[in-house]
């Protein structure tokens, strides 16, 4: 899909997990931006370096956002914090309708995921998976309708994983996560029809954002029939397709954009 296919012109849009140079997060500001979106990008880098990303770094929202406002794209970096802790995810909202002067998009693209197999689930495993994934997600789309113009046009998107396609035991408190975010979705998708806000939720399957190589990163490309990995571009093409006027239809839907990855059940 090409960068001017669809454009975002006058769209103010909020973009979680955005942190990583890699990462899906970069790439849909970029994106967005490219399309004319005036958009506003919250991450938490200190969450990205405690757990080795590769191309984790410092302040990598602030520099991200420093580096395509020099390009002339319309990026503002939020503060960087925590949405495991409480009232932090309406703060995240609120900061950002105030700097763009309202929002009506909204893209919860965060995400915390440990490995961790039966045996070894503890409240502490546990319960970060479920306050950033779900609870943060769920207030944060709460703060979003309370602002929202409801006489205009208004989208979320939701990032799910590919658990209801196929087994991943090592990491079943996040699958229990991202099986809520699909929930989410259909709730919400129902309850806020009326005002004029559609809700989807994308799985982008196995990203190519840094984190696997060697050996397994090839033998995880041969499970695509494309004999590839996704990247974050495949992402964003279909981000940038559900908050366009194309997709004005559209919503409760569970997208997978995964390219037939074969690990299903």
């Amino acid at each position: 899909m090409n960068n001017s296919s669809i454009r975002l012109d006058g769209q103010k849009i909020l973009i979680t997990g955005v942190s990583r140079p890699l990462g899906i997060g970069a790439t849909l500001t970029k994106r967005l931006a490219e399309a004319g979106a005036t958009v506003a990008i919250h991450g938490f880098s200190d969450y990205d370096m405690a757990v080795g990303h590769q191309s984790a770094m410092p302040k990598g929202t602030e520099t991200l956002s420093r580096q395509l406002s020099d390009s002339g794209l319309k990026v503002t970096a939020l503060k960087s914090s925590d949405l495991e802790k409480p009232g932090i995810a309406e703060k995240v909202v609120e900061e950002a309708a105030a700097k763009l002067g309202g929002l009506d998009g909204l893209i919860l693209n965060h995400a915390y995921s440990t490995y961790g197999e039966i045996g070894q689930w503890t409240p502490e495993h546990i319960d970060p998976h479920l306050l950033v994934n779900v609870r943060a997600s769920m207030m944060m789309i709460q703060s979003f309708v309370n602002q929202a113009d409801t006489m205009k046009d208004n989208a979320i998107t939701l990032f799910t994983s590919g658990q209801y396609l196929s087994p991943m035991v090592n990491e079943i408190a996040y699958c229990v996560s991202k099986e809520a975010v699909i929930c989410l979705c259909r709730q919400t998708s129902y309850l806020l029809g009326d005002k004029n806000i559609r809700v989807n939720c994308i799985n982008p399957g196995p990203n190519d954002t840094g984190y696997c190589f060697g050996d397994a990163y090839e033998s995880v490309a041969k499970m695509f029939p494309s004999g590839r990995w996704g990247t974050p571009d495949d992402a964003a093409d279909l981000v940038l397709f559900l908050h366009s006027s194309y997709a004005k239809w559209i919503t409760g839907q569970v997208i997978a954009s995964d390219g037939g990855f074969k690990e299903h059940w």
